[in-house]
């Protein structure tokens, strides 16, 4: 209730101060009981990858890339909070400005570009949470590490993360590290998938529990490419696969101010871009992989749409900043 008469001070801030500040907020609330006091709503159970949910509604990675504010953000009722997206080394990101408000079209656009602490400060945080909810981990490569290289990068973070995370996501999709797309193409994601699929095998054995492994696509992709990608997610057994990270597209805010800063768009305008993304891989992959539903949830009425095309979860980023934790709670109640 309080949000709407906040947000137009936090959009009065620099996007990036006004996330430092609202990350910063939510700690001291947390530490103070506050967070208790919200409104729960009561979710309904449901098990993807072999584990099990309290509810479908989820926290996209992005938000909380060093996870240092898991206990925070786990108290706004999410059924699971998704971190990183982390590097093997601590990495700046790109140079500021780098994210911009759409308001009209409830969008952002952001050119992060991984900007994080690197792995072993996202371990320490985990290690220090005392969350005990479903905790994913998204990993990624640094910026200067070519991509013939990139196995290398996936590997080195797959191996700390591993004992600390319910399930890994592999992102192979943010439009802001050059050339990390290209990873989504045939012979470079067969070759990248089987070595994760061996190294899961080989940590499952060394730590005695099985860890699943995620892959996080982009919208921008056509059928053809979506049919090729559900392929080797069969092929190679990978255990969910997130639709999907932003989108380079304008169409949908040509026009309005900050629609031509480089970057990845969300929100609203990447709605119906994810939701068929999403479509598209349930027809390819015929319940063989669950699909997690992120981009342009705004409403429970938008959550509910991507279950309706194929996902069995949903995960929610931009939504926040335009509707705030009362977005949670919907998502939630609508779902049921």
């Amino acid at each position: 209730m309080l949000y709407p008469l906040l947000r137009p001070a936090l959009f009065s801030l620099d996007p990036e101060d006004a996330h430092r500040f609202t990350l910063a907020s939510l700690d001291i609330a947390h530490r103070i009981g506050l967070l208790g006091l919200l409104p729960r709503a009561t979710g309904k159970p449901v098990q993807v990858m072999g584990i099990d949910f309290p509810n479908p509604v989820g926290l996209a990675a992005g938000l909380d890339k060093d996870g240092a504010h898991i206990d925070a953000l786990g108290a706004l009722g999410f059924g699971f909070i998704e971190i990183g997206t982390v590097t093997p080394r601590p990495q700046p990101g790109n140079p500021q400005p780098r994210m911009f408000r759409l308001p009209q079209a409830e969008a952002i656009i952001n050119r992060m570009g991984f900007n994080n602490l690197g792995v072993d400060n996202l371990v320490k945080n985990v290690a220090a949470s005392g969350f005990t909810g479903v905790l994913g981990i998204n990993i990624g490569k640094n910026k200067d590490t070519p991509n013939e290289h990139a196995v290398d990068d996936y590997l080195a973070c797959l191996d700390k993360v591993y004992a600390h995370a319910r399930y890994v996501t592999v992102n192979i999709s943010s439009p802001n590290t050059q050339g990390l797309r290209e990873l989504q193409k045939d012979e470079a994601l067969d070759s990248l998938l089987s070595a994760i699929k061996l190294r899961q095998s080989v940590l499952a054995q060394q730590h005695g529990k099985y860890v699943p492994i995620a892959l996080k696509i982009a919208p921008d992709l056509d059928d053809a490419q979506i049919a090729a990608i559900a392929a080797l997610l069969m092929m190679h057994r990978i255990d969910a696969v997130i639709a999907t990270n932003t989108t380079l597209a304008r169409d949908a805010v040509a026009g309005l101010p900050n629609a031509g800063e480089a970057g990845g768009l969300s929100g609203a305008p990447v709605r119906d871009a994810s939701t068929r993304v999403i479509r598209a891989l349930a027809h390819h992959l015929k319940n063989e992989v669950p699909i997690v539903g992120v981009g342009g949830i705004l409403s429970g009425a938008d959550a509910q749409e991507k279950i309706t095309a194929g996902a069995s979860l949903v995960q929610l980023y931009t939504g926040l900043i335009y509707r705030g934790p009362a977005l949670v709670r919907e998502c939630i109640r609508v779902l049921n």
